[in-house]
This record gives C-alpha cells, structure tokens and sequence, in this order.
C-alpha cells in the first residue's frame, strides 16, 4: 500500500499544506481509515479509490483529520489531484464523488491544478458573545457559511491584526462546527495577494491549518463583493504560507494552486 505526503499550495516542499494521500481499491471500514489519518498526523489524510466507467465520476474520495471526517477539504483535493496526475493512475480532468457532490480538478500545462468547488453561502450573524476575547481582536463582520464548512467567518481591521493573532483555540471550540477563519484586505496588493487569512479549527483536531482550500469557497465571494473582482489571490498567513487563485462563479468557486510530493513510503500495517 502506498502512501505519500503532498505539500499543496505552494511549489516548493515544506510549505503550503501537506495531506497524506491512498490511492485503494475501495474503501475499508471507516475505524481503519480513522487510525492511518491519525497515524499520519496532518490536517487532512485523502482516501480515494477508482469507480466503475461510466459514471458521473471517476474517483470515490474521502477525508479525515487525526479525529474526523470531514465534509470538504481543498488541500487534500489538490494533493490527490496531483498524486493521480504525477503517478500516471489518471489524465485530464478528474472527477471525485465526495461528501460535497460531484467535485472537478483539471490539471493545466504550467503544472497548476484546478479544482471546481461548490461556493459557500454567507449569512450575516451578531458576533457570538466570547469570540472577539477568544480570538484576541475586534471582528468587524461576521458570518456564517453554510452546513459544509460550519465556519465562522470574521473579517479583522487589517492584516497585521490577522498576522498578530494568538488565540485561545480551547475557547473558539464553543463558537462554530469547524472552527474560526479570520481575514483582512490586503495591505499592499502589488505583493501578489488581495487578501490575507488565517484558520483555526479546534473541533476537528486542528488548531490551525496551513493553508485551507475549502475556506476560500468563502473567502471568494466575500472578498469578491468588497474588491468588485471575481478572480482574486489569497495569502493564508500561517506559519507554513501558501497562496490560492480563485475565481467565482456564481454557485461554483474555482481555486488554483500547485502541489508538490514531499514522501512516498509504503504502509506496512493495514
């Protein structure tokens, strides 16, 4: 059984964010997939496996962090995506059956992967009481983004506020499904970026994510709105960095990136 670790967002290894990738024959059970995500001790651990021709997709794909599956993860998408693509087990566009629908990565000849995802929706809510003391700074807006990503969105006064948090990740647990993603204009666009986010998730085993494909399906159409541009860059400013395309269109949000494969080992216990 092979496994790899792939740092997507970024093109270079030890940046953006690595997600362990397994290419199966089908999925065993869920306990099993729980232990090698764990074991592997990223954000996100992807699990695909090929469908029958035919079909609405070619791809069954799954995702766990240390702790749980979760419903929808760009990185991951895009690390597999890669992994297909590189390894020569697909060409083209792939499709994946995913718990969020049917999700589409096209690969282009400068190396960059596409992925077509589903726009999260944004609805506007009071700031829950603790947040702001949680967070360590004043949200100007906040919102939520609908059953996939169970986010609360929070734009901050500007991006060295964004750069400067420290949270209380205990306490944000209380206030969103997933967790918080903090964001700010970006204080000089002539650097490549439109605007700059971070994203914590304490309740699915991650304090915070290195760079978040699924957050952006909210981070565009909000940033979009604001900016009056439908294509955009966003840096997310962890530790690790990594940057992310997007365009919106209307209910589909399309994000680009690069991926690159860091570790290719063999499972030995399955």
């Amino acid at each position: 059984m092979r496994i790899r670790i792939v740092d997507a967002f970024t093109d270079r290894p030890f940046a953006g964010n690595p997600a362990g990738v397994l290419l199966l024959d089908a999925f065993p059970g869920d306990d099993r997939l729980q232990n090698v995500a764990l074991e592997v001790n990223h954000a996100e651990t992807a699990f695909a496996h090929p469908l029958p021709p035919g079909g609405e997709a070619d791809w069954a794909l799954r995702w766990f962090t240390p702790v749980a599956e979760v419903d929808q993860c760009g990185h991951a998408t895009l690390a597999t995506a890669h992994v297909l693509h590189s390894t020569g087990a697909h060409t083209g566009p792939v499709r994946f059956a995913t718990r969020s629908g049917v999700l589409i990565a096209s690969p282009a000849e400068d190396g960059s992967i596409t992925l077509d995802f589903p726009t999260a929706p944004l609805t506007p809510v009071a700031l829950p009481a603790g947040v702001a003391e949680a967070l360590g700074a004043e949200p100007l807006t906040a919102f939520d983004t609908g059953p996939h990503l169970g986010d609360l969105l929070v734009e901050l006064a500007d991006e060295k506020t964004v750069h400067a948090l420290r949270p209380d990740h205990r306490a944000l647990a209380a206030h969103s499904r997933r967790g918080i993603i903090a964001t700010a204009r970006a204080e000089n666009p002539a650097l490549g970026y439109d605007f700059v986010s971070r994203c914590f998730f304490p309740n699915v085993g991650i304090d915070e994510d290195p760079v978040t494909g699924s957050a952006h399906t909210a981070l565009a159409p909000y940033w979009t709105e604001r900016l009056g541009r439908t294509r955009l860059t966003g840096l997310q400013a962890s530790p690790r960095s990594g940057r992310v395309g997007t365009e919106l269109r209307g209910e589909r949000t399309v994000l680009t990136g690069r991926a690159v494969t860091v570790v290719e080992g063999e499972l030995l216990a399955w």
